[in-house]
């Protein structure tokens, strides 16, 4: 029940048992469930599917039949009912469900019995009371004279004569029922409901001298539908039916293309959970589905330095651990989208935390590089060194004149002439005061300038880059221990 009935909060229900002469409907055990052979089906886009198999005895001709244990959520326009013989006229959902402010609310006009305890002796005086009102607090009729219960510290609680029987214990679905036939049998119902979600979280823990990772996957289940699903079948589905939200792919390298074997509805992934398992209403539950060992895996030290860059003071560069999800030398799996967190181990052999970051759904086979924060010892300064417009006769553009006298066109011109363009040279120096050599994965971005610049040439380069599309090329710079080097390319852009 809501603040605003006080004291009452606490002990309305209470009353519900204390007299024996009371009418109510009974209230079920919480750990007892009306709820047969339970299936449940967790999607990622906020929907799951409920599939519950009960065994019912049902009555020839027209019959109503309740469902309670059903969420609390349930969208019946989604319902679907199958037994034999049998076939639904109507159904009907009762989510009003037996709280004390419900209770309260309800009792409207009904007449109660106050019980009242002196805290110093311990005796209880009754009374009996009309409800007048709920709103903002209680009011009640007491003979001639209308009182506001206050919450003032001492002992009173409400004893109802009965629960009014549009209030449920559980959330129920009731339907009615035309059979040709009386008799027990199942009957299914299938419905879909939002309050179930699952995420996966993986734990990692990067061993920095093998060059490997032994990896945990994490499916978290939760449940706010209201209900509890007992000893439920649970299957995972990962993908976003429906437009479900964009797959987030950023740190992918490379798309994988092996087929993991796992089983597949459409275009999704299904991680069945391997026992059946009791999904409590408002609790979180974690169930592991990956436990790889000794997976390879490498650090990579990498900048993407943005066009014409020039850095006043030096950059961090990022730390990212590269690892595959192939079935060769990798994970071995299809992973669903998710949270990477890394650990590594310190000279006590500790596991410290490193660095987090989030992967989309990765099909198996794909290369992953995960940035899990700033390198401390590694910096990159991009200068722009020089920059200066030539002119390039194997550069060439078309220029079309259209000559024009006393308003008439004359003639029309068109001839080849030299183009210029903007020969620009960038020095990268980069630092590392790590005791150890490291390579730097250096990244030039924005070499493709738009319609205005249309082509671009490498002049000269320190090293062999890699053209990793239209606008980024990619050096591998090697840095010594406790030194640093200095890193030239020299671009020709057209103008």
């Amino acid at each position: 029940m809501s603040a605003k009935f006080g004291f009452l909060a606490v002990t309305a229900v209470v009353g519900l048992t204390a007299i024996p002469a009371l009418q109510a409907q009974s209230i079920p055990d919480p750990d007892q469930t009306s709820q047969g052979d339970v299936s449940v089906t967790i999607y990622q886009n906020g929907q799951s599917l409920v599939q519950d198999i009960r065994q019912l005895n049902i009555q020839s001709g027209r019959s109503r039949i309740e469902f309670p244990d059903v969420s609390a959520q349930i969208r019946p326009q989604t319902l679907s009912f199958a037994a034999a013989n049998t076939g639904i006229i109507e159904q009907n959902f009762d989510f009003d469900l037996l709280t004390p402010g419900a209770l309260m609310e309800k009792a409207i006009g009904q007449t109660v019995t106050l019980v009242r305890t002196n805290p110093a002796t311990g005796q209880e005086t009754r009374e009996r009371a009309k409800i007048l009102s709920t709103a903002g607090g209680v009011v009640i009729q007491i003979g001639n004279r209308i009182e506001v219960l206050r919450d003032d510290g001492l002992p009173v609680r409400a004893v109802f004569d009965r629960v009014p029987p549009n209030l449920r214990a559980r959330p129920t679905l009731s339907v009615t029922l035309e059979s040709s036939r009386s008799g027990t049998r199942p009957a299914s119902i299938r419905y879909l409901t939002p309050g179930l979600g699952w995420t996966a979280d993986y734990v990692a823990l990067y061993n920095e001298q093998d060059g490997s990772i032994d990896m945990q996957g994490w499916v978290t289940l939760t449940n706010t539908t209201g209900t509890t699903f007992h000893n439920a079948n649970t299957m995972l589905v990962a993908g976003n039916p429906n437009g479900g939200g964009r797959n987030n792919n950023r740190n992918m390298v490379r798309a994988g293309t092996q087929s993991s074997g796992r089983e597949q509805v459409g275009d999704f992934y299904l991680y069945p959970i391997d026992a059946r398992t009791t999904i409590a209403n408002r609790q979180t539950k974690q169930v592991s589905f990956m436990d790889v060992q000794g997976v390879q895996a490498d650090k990579v030290y990498r900048r993407t330095v943005g066009w014409l860059s020039n850095d006043r003071n030096p950059v961090n560069v990022s730390s990212e651990i590269a690892f595959s999800s192939s079935r060769e030398g990798g994970l071995g799996d299809a992973l669903p989208a998710g949270t990477v967190r890394f650990y590594q181990r310190d000279s006590q052999g500790t596991p410290q935390f490193i660095g987090e970051n989030t992967i989309g759904h990765t099909p198996m086979g794909s290369e992953l590089s995960l940035r899990t924060g700033d390198a401390f010892d590694v910096l990159i300064q991009a200068e722009v060194e020089k920059r200066e417009v030539l002119t390039a006769s194997e550069w060439t553009k078309t220029a079309r004149y259209i000559v024009y006298k006393d308003g008439e066109e004359t003639r029309r011109i068109e001839e080849e002439r030299p183009d210029r363009y903007w020969q620009t040279t960038m020095r990268y120096t980069i630092t590392n005061a790590k005791s150890e050599a490291v390579d730097v994965d250096l990244v030039q971005a924005g070499l493709d300038r738009g319609w205005w610049s249309r082509d671009y040439r490498i002049v000269s380069e320190d090293g062999p880059g890699e053209q990793l599309n239209a606008d980024r090329r990619k050096w591998v710079v090697p840095v010594p221990a406790n030194g640093k080097r200095e890193f030239r390319v020299t671009y020709a852009t057209r103008y």
